[in-house]
């Protein structure tokens, strides 16, 4: 079924296809998942608020360490071995939440989910580049980080079904890996290994223009804000609304929202850089996160967490996709360089939140000061974005180029 599939498929939409399945393994099962599953966490395997904290730190750290060790491997052959032993990773991991009741025992498969999810995130989306320019396609990859929403609408989805049959948090671990073995399968399949690359394929490629210090040190520092408000929505949404009376029941619903508005947000946030700008789009897309990180701090009302999902579905994806095309037109032949500087911060910032989110919540006996916290850090983040804006040469002449690119 599945060759019969692939064969009426055309050759660059199975590698894009390739490239959403893993993101529905490694980001929507190996890393999302553990936001609607959450809560039942908490009430049938007791749980804390800081312990829930402290695993969503570790998936990040996680993820940290397999950004750090995709950054430091060359070769090509390599990245597609190490891509392919994260969807193993996925798999495994997530079976292990199921394994026993131990703390431990999930902080290490969190770990692991998170080195994993860099497979999708990091490794899938430059081997599928890498692919469609040799193979002289558009170098356009929203279909591809589409995964992340559909990974998110999956994870909710599929956890509401399961508690619809009555099944404990365990035996919805193990639904969950389940359904990982069958997304590896097109996953693995479905991307080709690196050809050697041929005469031409990269050409036409202008040269780098390194941006100003003023321009990295205030990039780095809004970026950091970035991931502090991403994380935190990201990791407890599920949990906060299904503590607040009137909204029981409405937690998964919720976030299958969150992913609903983030599928198709990087090519929105596309177009409207043509209008703004990068950093006009960046500043916009972080100014509406505030609001809808915000809102469920704000109101216990279900328009009120309904809006807060459809505003951070859509923006946290669409700040990742602009600062992703910002690093390709200052660093076009190797992106990496810049990325990787900017994916620490963001993931530094992951690693804090979630562990400093579930103490203040254990504290004070709600998540609202987490919520007002990473609501600041987002807003600072676009501050320091309106000030680079008005003072740096780099990010004019990024804004100036976003609107000639294509008219």
């Amino acid at each position: 079924m599945a060759q019969l599939t692939s064969s009426a498929l055309s050759p660059r939409y199975r590698v894009l296809l390739a490239g959403v399945f893993s993101q529905l393994l490694c980001i929507g099962i190996a890393r999302f998942a553990y936001t609607p599953l959450l809560p039942v966490m908490q009430q049938q395997a007791w749980l804390s608020d800081a312990q829930g904290g402290w695993l969503a730190a570790l998936n990040y750290a996680g993820y940290m360490l397999g950004a750090l060790t995709a950054a430091s491997i060359s070769s090509l052959r390599l990245k597609d071995s190490l891509y392919r032993l994260t969807l193993l990773l996925a798999v495994l991991s997530t079976a292990g939440m199921a394994l026993a009741d131990s703390f431990w025992l999930w902080a290490a498969m969190r770990l692991v989910a998170g080195f994993s999810s860099s497979g999708a995130m990091l490794l899938a989306s430059g081997l599928i580049l890498h692919w469609l320019i040799q193979n002289r396609h558009r170098g356009e990859l929203g279909i591809h980080f589409a995964g992340v929403g559909l990974g998110m609408l999956l994870a909710a989805l599929a956890v509401e079904l399961m508690m619809r049959f009555a099944l404990d948090w365990q035996a919805q671990w193990w639904g969950f890996a389940l359904l990982g073995v069958v997304l590896l399968v097109p996953a693995w399949r479905w991307l080709p290994r690196p050809e050697k690359p041929r005469a031409g394929g990269g050409g036409g490629q202008r040269e780098a223009q390194p941006p100003s210090r003023t321009f990295m040190r205030l990039m780095l520092a809004a970026y950091f804000c970035a991931g502090y408000g991403y994380v935190v929505s990201a990791t407890f949404i599920v949990a906060i609304i299904e503590r607040e009376p009137l909204l029981a029941g409405a937690g998964n619903w919720t976030f299958a929202l969150v992913g609903l508005a983030a599928a198709p947000t990087v090519m929105l946030w596309d177009l409207v850089a043509r209008r703004l700008g990068y950093l006009g789009a960046l500043i916009a897309a972080m100014a509406l996160q505030v609001v809808g990180i915000l809102l469920p701090a704000m109101t216990s009302s279900l328009a009120g967490v309904l809006l807060s999902a459809v505003l951070y579905g859509g923006t946290f994806l669409g700040c990742v996709s602009l600062v992703l095309t910002m690093a390709g037109r200052l660093y076009p032949q190797s992106p990496a360089r810049m990325m990787g500087r900017m994916t620490l911060a963001y993931g530094v910032a992951q690693i804090v939140a979630p562990a400093l989110t579930g103490m203040l919540a254990e504290a004070s006996g709600h998540y609202a000061v987490g919520l007002w916290l990473a609501g600041g850090f987002v807003a600072l983040g676009a501050g320091l974005l309106i000030w680079l804006r008005l003072v740096d040469r780099t990010a004019q002449r990024l804004d100036e180029e976003a609107r000639v690119v294509v008219v």
